[in-house]
């Protein structure tokens, strides 16, 4: 794919379109003032070709002697859809030579399903900087509205003020960044630090904690140092809490990111942008979900399993790890299951409207007790919030959307029951987005 990438972004001709037009017209000139001895037809287009010759011998000394040079583009890290964040450019170390202007090209490729789902169904992204004269780097502002991968290339081009060349030099940086999904908020999950359950039980805000002290180990955290006692015997006690610490506990959460297809199209490249849009909020919610949780007590251990594979997370490291990997995650057709392990713990279970064999798991995971974090297309009695993805704004951002996204249907609504059900309402609509958004923004 790269490699493919690299060819789209090299090939591109040295003299521009106006440039061709006015050599064109020029050579013609030229000929018929040669043909008809008109002074003046001669002296003009003569200029005109002398400037073209004099820009071409320059751009192609400059850049031959820059055609090593070796610039770097580097994006925030992590880099988290929804949010206008400047691409650093650097290296640009370039004499810029009168009449010519030094530009930084920033394209590529996105894809929301995963980079294994073929050029059929990505974004072509497509971004330009001019450099300021005597700067070593510039800035591109780059944007992407959902979770998904961006093969991306960058290089830098020569053009000249009167837009008649572009000259391509240095060499071309190649990147693959992660995207992952917006954030999302919502009711944070209380879960039993002894059995993994969901705790359901009203603590009152009077309680009294009780603590006892052991001498300091690797590991502990820094604010339950008890500094009184430790300056006391000269040695680092910490305060453990009874109720928290020392208890661990492992919270079993799969990630379920099926989706079944019609049978004229079961091929996971012919993903509408809905079902994307679906699965993108999907991941949002998982990543609230285990972020709050580690949040609430850092000894949870979280298994989470997925169609793509499984992760162990008992840390940020491995959150942070896991996240990336996640913004990759596709669609993917259902697939036989093995049964799910019996156990006392409540199973957390992420998944979308997509997923048409969901309720077939749910049965099959009964007596376990199950809590369902399920993202629907609409909110049918118009209660709930709706979280909106505007087509607009993916002109906006730079973002080229391949027209199958909307040769399918709407995505009906899932109907799934479990022991408990926490739903989630997205929808994708055409127009109205980041301006309108803006503008009422500066109204309030």
């Amino acid at each position: 794919m790269a490699k493919r990438g690299a060819f789209l972004t090299r090939f591109n001709p040295i003299i521009t379109p106006l440039g061709a037009v006015v050599l064109f017209i020029s050579l013609i000139m030229l000929i018929r003032s040669l043909l008809s001895r008109n002074s003046y037809e001669i002296v003009l287009s003569s200029a005109v070709l002398l400037l073209f010759l004099v820009i071409a011998i320059i751009g192609i000394w400059k850049t031959s002697k820059y055609k090593s040079l070796e610039s770097n583009w580097k994006t925030p890290s992590p880099m988290t859809a929804g949010n206008d964040e400047q691409t650093i450019v650097t290296g640009l170390n370039v004499s810029v030579p009168l009449f010519f202007r030094l530009h930084y090209f920033l394209q590529g490729h996105f894809f929301p399903n995963g980079k294994e789902s073929g050029y059929k169904n990505r974004c072509i992204v497509s971004h330009e900087t001019s450099v300021i004269r005597g700067e070593t780097s510039a800035q591109i502002p780059l944007e992407f509205l959902i979770a998904g991968v961006f093969l991306g290339d960058g290089f830098c081009r020569l053009r000249d003020i009167f837009g008649f060349f572009s000259f391509s030099f240095g060499k071309t940086q190649h990147r693959t960044v992660n995207i992952r999904s917006a954030p999302c908020f919502g009711k944070k999950t209380q879960i039993n630090a002894q059995t993994g359950a969901e705790d359901r039980r009203n603590k009152p805000a009077a309680d009294i904690e009780r603590y006892y002290m052991r001498e300091y180990t690797p590991g502990d955290r820094y604010r339950d140092i008890n500094w009184k006692s430790s300056d006391k015997i000269d040695s680092l006690i910490t305060r453990i809490s009874t109720d928290n610490q020392e208890k661990v506990s492992r919270i079993e959460v799969h990630f379920r990111n099926f989706a079944s297809f019609n049978s004229d199209n079961k091929k996971k490249e012919y993903v509408s942008l809905e079902a994307l849009w679906l699965l993108d909020r999907a991941k949002a919610q998982l990543t609230y979900f285990i972020r709050s949780l580690l949040e609430q007590n850092s000894t949870f251990i979280f298994d989470v399993k997925a169609a793509n594979g499984s992760w162990e997370i008992s840390n940020t490291d491995e959150l942070e790890i896991f996240l990336d990997e996640l913004a990759g995650i596709s669609f993917l057709p259902p697939q036989y299951e093995t049964a799910i392990k019996p156990g006392v713990s409540d199973l957390y279970v992420f998944s979308t409207a997509c997923d048409k064999t969901l309720p077939i798991f749910i049965t099959a995971c009964n007596p376990r007790p199950v809590t369902l974090f399920i993202v629907q297309p609409f909110e049918i009695s118009g209660k709930a919030e709706m979280q909106t993805l505007y087509l607009s704004d993916f002109e906006q951002a730079g973002l080229t959307v391949p027209a199958r996204w909307f040769n399918y249907g709407k995505i009906k609504p899932l109907g799934v029951q479990a022991n408990k059900v926490e739903t989630f309402y997205a929808n994708v609509k055409s127009v109205h987005g980041i301006k309108k958004r803006r503008q009422s923004e500066k109204v309030n």
